[in-house]
């Protein structure tokens, strides 16, 4: 497969086609797979340090002693990368924290009525669970994506799982990554099991309040199913295999459109890369850069069967292609257009979008300092990309003074009984009479001394 597989004329379908050609690949996973992670998740709460170790022989090959992470393995891991590697590690480190500061919320006060005041604060969630993955790809990235905000918010426990290579040993990228982040508890231990450990602690590992990152369809799944779980661990968002759509018009460089797709295309053979644009020159010699490129590429075979399921919309303009690409509700969106910006106001869902001819997608993945882990599988039509807010809660306050109760009991009164909640009024009123009966004894008093 070397061009993108299908082309349809966006005006021509109708509303059903539409929908079926924006359809997303399948999942590749057995039917069974939630009971087989369920059964895999009850393994590891039972069986804890014992049962992590069986599964990491079972599933990636290797013999571990000690789960955790030692300082002599983050001094390896240090010493296999080159200074070069190092700096653009904390190159993107620096461009992250400073996005992802800019974040930061201020508690606030409001008197909302005459002695009512509301508040909110912020705290930090205690216990964070960190997934990076390691399967065909190490992503130091994820790395750094998760353990930046995790830190900024403040969040007392962080704790990092990744899988090992069949040596035992984790990979130096990302432990240099989450190191050069402040991590220091990191567990050799991956896909469903890790999200069990994570979200039930075991002998080694600490129970965490909430779980981040991506993964295959076995982690999606544990942690779907921990997430359910009162006794286990709140997930991050719910996705899907990885996806980008491409707006290009017939000023946009057909090489970059094509690296674009095909960046996008090696992740893996879910992933979904699509092209919008209004010139039939832009996609034919998009085609052929595909074409040209592929041969180049170590991951071809992937990207191959990822082109099986790609589509070309060709459509009348730039506003018809925003159209489709909000029908979709793209992971990414990249618009190689003119005057890009212009046309931002129209984009309703997406993951992250990428304007402008020199705005890659892989800038995202790494070091422009926005957070690559994104909605996917539609999801961007109601859910937002990661970011500080998601290791925070925010805790709302309130305070009445004696003049505030007494403001408010009406208004409490009749809504509770309203609701035919008659103890929500009687616990405004008991307050008041309690009032009034003070008052009333102070005036007899006073009347009394007189």
């Amino acid at each position: 497969m070397n061009k993108l597989a299908e082309r349809y004329y966006w005006s021509e379908l109708s509303p059903q086609q539409r929908r079926d050609v924006l359809l997303r690949p399948a999942v590749a996973a057995s039917p069974q797979i939630n009971d087989t992670v369920r059964a895999l998740l009850s393994n590891v709460r039972e069986g804890g340090d014992t049962a992590l170790r069986e599964l990491t022989a079972r599933f990636d090959k290797a013999t571990l002693t000690d789960l955790r992470v030692t300082e002599t393995e983050f001094e390896a891991a240090r010493q296999a990368l080159t200074e070069t590697q190092i700096a653009a590690i904390r190159t993107a480190i620096a461009n992250v924290r400073r996005y992802h500061e800019a974040q930061l919320a201020e508690p606030y006060s409001v008197t909302t009525a005459v002695g009512v005041v509301c508040e909110r604060m912020i705290r930090p969630i205690p216990a964070v669970g960190l997934y990076v993955p390691a399967g065909t790809a190490p992503l130091p990235s994820t790395a750094i994506m998760l353990a930046v905000p995790a830190d900024i918010a403040g969040c007392p426990v962080r704790v990092l799982c990744t899988p090992p290579r069949p040596d035992g040993s984790a990979d130096p990228a990302v432990l240099t990554a989450a190191a050069e982040c402040g991590i220091t508890e990191i567990y050799k231990i991956g896909g469903a099991q890790a999200v069990g450990a994570m979200a039930y602690g075991t002998e080694s590992v600490p129970k965490v309040d909430k779980i981040f990152g991506p993964g295959n369809a076995w982690v999606t799944a544990a942690k779907t199913i921990v997430a359910a779980d009162p006794a286990g661990a709140a997930l991050d968002m719910p996705a899907g295999p990885s996806e980008v759509l491409v707006i290009a018009d017939a000023t946009a460089d057909p090489k970059a459109v094509a690296l674009d797709l095909l960046s996008q295309a090696e992740h893996g053979v879910d992933s979904q890369v699509i092209l919008v644009t209004d010139s039939i020159e832009l996609a034919d010699a998009t085609d052929a850069e595909i074409a040209a490129a592929l041969p180049t590429l170590p991951r071809r075979d992937i990207m191959e069967q990822s082109l099986a399921h790609s589509r070309c919309m060709l459509v009348s303009d730039v506003d018809a292609a925003l159209d489709v690409s909000n029908a979709y509700a793209p992971e990414h969106l990249i618009m190689q257009v003119q005057n890009a910006r212009r046309w931002l106001d129209r984009v309703d869902n997406a993951g992250s979008i990428f304007l402008g001819p020199y705005t890659p997608e892989a800038v995202g993945d790494y070091c422009s300092g926005t957070n690559h882990v994104l909605p996917t599988y539609g999801y961007a039509r109601a859910y937002s990309g990661l970011s500080l807010a998601d290791f925070q809660k925010r805790m709302s306050v309130q305070e009445l003074s004696a003049d505030g109760i007494r403001g408010l009991q009406p208004t409490v009164s009749t809504l509770a009984r309203l609701e035919g909640l008659d103890a929500h009024a009687r616990a405004a009123e008991v307050r008041v009479e309690r009032l009034n009966a003070a008052a009333n004894n102070a005036a007899d008093n006073s009347t009394k001394a007189n």
